[in-house]
């Protein structure tokens, strides 16, 4: 019997051929099968965009580097065909039931706007796992839960109903490279809007972010511009000048490419 809600699964890449390999075989175990899976090519120098067309899934370009302009171009690509919108990285490797979850969550409640989940960091040891799942990731949604009152929406695993991204599409900084795209839209997403977290929607991603204290540090810092440019609905982004480098780490191109190396 055919689902009565759509998914299509949004997937932003550069330079990560090998990890979106092993993301997309990952998607075609699912045992509810995504409706559509969209790879998004932001500029790779690599072969993914043939890891793409090898694994039959559609595949668009987005030319304009940095993970918001990627992951918006596939949320406007997908918006006519989906009533959920899921968003993994291409280090993201989905358990086999992670779409059913999400079917089962927004049928069970019409009010369920967003449903995010949390980490599981693999290829580290089991205390950095431990401390990037619980301390970075956690603890981020510990701090933005006190700051605005919902969670902390994870980039590398949420779904949201297509009626979100078109309220909030023209609102979001989706064309800066400088911000985190998932707090952004995070702080453009209000308590109406039933955003929930569930502890059991885990989500295996490279531990690349939390290997050394540079990758850890450019993360980190680039809260500031995102809250400078978005929070409260732009009320600071004069602080943050369009020509000016947010991160004393790295040249500017270090921003967005590879997403979190």
């Amino acid at each position: 019997m055919p689902s009565p809600i759509r998914i299509a699964v949004v997937i932003p890449c550069r330079d990560d051929a090998h990890m979106l390999d092993a993301c997309l075989t990952a998607l075609a175990a699912q045992t509810r099968p995504a409706d559509l899976v969209l790879v998004v090519d932001n500029a790779s120098t690599d072969d993914s965009a043939d890891v793409a067309r090898r694994h039959g899934v559609e595949l668009a370009e987005q030319p304009r580097v940095g993970i918001w302009p990627a992951a918006a171009t596939g949320y406007d690509l997908v918006r006519d065909r989906a009533d959920v919108i899921a968003r993994i990285d291409a280090d993201s490797r989905p358990h086999p039931d992670w779409i059913a979850r999400i079917e089962r969550a927004f049928l069970a409640d019409p009010g369920l706007g967003v449903l995010t989940g949390g980490a599981q960091f693999y290829d580290v040891d089991p205390v950095r796992a431990y401390l990037g799942a619980h301390w970075y990731i956690g603890g981020g949604r510990f701090w933005v839960k006190a700051w605005l009152g919902i969670p902390l929406v994870f980039g590398s695993n949420f779904a949201m109903r297509t009626a979100i991204w078109e309220r909030v599409r023209t609102e979001v900084r989706r064309d800066d490279a400088r911000v985190h795209d998932d707090l952004d839209l995070t702080i453009h997403l209000r308590a109406s809007d039933g955003v929930r977290w569930d502890r059991d929607l885990r989500m295996p991603v490279s531990a690349r972010p939390i290997t050394s204290v540079r990758a850890l540090a450019r993360r980190v810092w680039r809260v500031v511009p995102t809250f400078a440019a978005s929070w409260p609905r732009g009320r600071f982004r004069a602080a943050v000048r369009e020509d000016q480098p947010p991160e004393p780490w790295g040249e500017p191109d270090d921003l967005a490419p590879h997403y979190g190396r």
